[in-house]
């Protein structure tokens, strides 16, 4: 197993320089101008030198180079004089925003916290909701839960979240009178802290809705990933071996079903836990969360190379990681599966 990791390890090194030269290259070829939210009044000249001093009058491969020096060398030299109180990365130039004129990655930790909060509580949420569905409907196959929860996955999955979120903004927040205990907030406050009960109790009411719709859209998905897999074991013959030794239905269902059954599963929860921490984008901004996945949406619509491309790449780095870790915990899941 230890071989099989370092091997994948080394192998998604040009797999993650690829894909960040791709990112990079089509945030090039893109169309729009950093520099056209500025007014018009701005001289030529004067224009010119703010472009200069972004960069941007640089060839493309030397951006790139410069950007994969920054994000590889400098950033970490910063965060390691931040823990140790060195100054080894005194003076050199790190990853700047187009918007913000700051570093990308003090954007970055400002929003991770509300995205961490929120759209991890959501998949948290809809993860641990999903499995026992998922479970009782394969075991109570055709039964009264079953289709309600196929019903519930259905309308989970095909509804768009935009749609969900605009609905339950419009039946606790509008619809429903501003006294009401039920009463919900339907712009996220990102400077509430949580200090005593009456603060908890706002921070749970303005969660309540994003997590809602993350965890439906979750719980959707998940649960009929498991549904399937747990009828397809359910099926073999080592279920019906292990009935006829005499095994009651909970040791079945619970240490050979089960166990058999999560191993695709992993796939769809593993690759599911980037989104955690790049926020999504639609639910976000529906509820005007201040957490990457607005932020990125943000830096597209102001053709702000640097914050795109380094959030997808961190993106990208996540699904890389994920997917090892899917595939070590498939050796775990199932004693047949040996990669060494």
């Amino acid at each position: 197993m230890l071989t099989f990791t370092i091997r994948r390890l080394l192998m998604a090194i040009p797999t993650l320089l690829f894909i960040s030269l791709v990112i990079f290259l089509i945030l090039e070829l893109a169309p729009g101008d950093p520099l056209a939210d500025m007014p018009l009044t701005i001289p030529p000249e004067v224009r010119e030198k703010i472009r200069l001093s972004l960069g941007l009058g640089q060839p493309v491969h030397v951006r790139y180079g410069l950007w994969l020096y920054n994000l590889f060398v400098t950033e970490p030299l910063y965060w390691f004089d931040a823990m140790f109180h060195t100054s080894y990365a005194d003076g050199a130039q790190r990853i700047i925003s187009f918007q913000t004129r700051g570093p990308v990655f003090d954007t970055i930790a400002e929003r991770v916290p509300q995205t961490l909060l929120v759209v991890g509580m959501g998949y948290l949420v809809g993860t641990l909701i999903s499995l026992p569905i998922g479970i009782i409907s394969a075991y109570k196959q055709y039964s009264w839960f079953d289709q309600l929860g196929t019903f519930i996955s259905m309308v989970g999955f095909s509804v768009p979240t935009f749609v969900t979120g605009v609905f339950l903004i419009i039946v606790f927040s509008v619809l429903m009178p501003t006294d009401s205990m039920f009463w919900l907030p339907s712009i996220y406050d990102t400077t509430l802290e949580v200090t005593d009960w009456a603060s908890f109790v706002k921070q749970f009411k303005q969660m309540a809705m994003p997590v809602f719709v993350l965890a439906l859209y979750q719980a959707a998905q998940v649960s009929r990933y498991m549904r399937a897999s747990m009828l397809d074991n359910l099926s073999q013959d080592y279920v019906r071996t292990a009935r006829a030794k005499g095994l009651s239905e909970r040791v079945v269902l619970l240490k050979h079903v089960l166990r058999n059954s999560l191993i695709p599963v992993v796939t769809v929860i593993a690759l599911g836990v980037p989104s955690v921490f790049t926020g999504a984008i639609i639910t976000e901004n529906v509820f005007k969360v201040n957490g990457l996945g607005q932020q990125l949406l943000l830096s597209i619509q102001g053709n702000d190379a640097p914050m795109v491309l380094t959030i997808s790449f961190i993106f990208a780095i996540l699904i890389v990681l994920f997917n090892l870790i899917a595939d070590v915990l498939y050796g775990i899941l199932d004693p047949r599966i040996r990669y060494d």
